[in-house]
């Protein structure tokens, strides 16, 4: 008769989660919950305020759009991790994770500001003028100041100047919440 050694119980557990956050709505008390929170709500707006300019240059504000869209959803999901405590169930170092998720959203929402800012600062050359007395007008077009030329209305060039100001400002964010998440992996 042979039997079965008895199982080894560290073969048989797996460690416990890493994460040095808060789990429920303790979450968002701390900065990282409060900055995760401005990441949704502005890269929400720099999404609405891109969109709603009818996209101009898609080949530039297209990644725009994808980084927006896809920043939201992920930080989203995040934050419903930690808000509902399954966080504490998914066996991950979530430190590493935080770190990890910080850093590339930061890459990509850096690389996503300097194509929305150099879409709207390529509008600078095109102005409606009115004929002298005449009814009518004419589109004056000026020497571009680089390789890109935009032309948009004055309404969708204020919706791109407030979309380039709320990614820097989602950029931002993401940088602190890298730096942060590098202190508690750190730790």
């Amino acid at each position: 008769m042979s039997s079965e050694p008895a199982p080894n119980p560290d073969a048989t557990s797996f460690p416990t989660p890493t994460i040095s956050l808060p789990l429920g709505l303790g979450v968002l008390r701390t900065y990282s919950g409060a900055l995760v929170s401005l990441e949704i709500l502005f890269g929400g707006l720099v999404w609405i305020l891109v969109a709603s300019s009818n996209v101009p240059v898609p080949l530039l504000q297209g990644w725009v759009m994808f980084v927006s869209i896809t920043t939201f959803l992920l930080s989203s999901c995040y934050l419903t991790l930690l808000i509902t405590r399954l966080a504490d169930r998914i066996n991950t170092n979530w430190n590493f994770v935080d770190l990890f998720y910080h850093f590339l959203a930061l890459l990509f929402y850096f690389s996503a500001f300097v194509l929305e800012a150099a879409t709207t600062a390529a509008n600078g050359g095109a102005h409606v003028n009115s004929l002298p007395n005449s009814t009518e007008s004419v589109l004056c077009i000026t020497y571009p100041r680089g390789n890109i030329f935009t032309v948009m209305t004055y309404t969708q060039y204020s919706i791109n100047v407030t979309a380039t100001i709320f990614a820097f400002f989602v950029t931002l964010c993401y940088g602190c919440s890298m730096v942060m998440g590098f202190r508690r992996w750190m730790k």
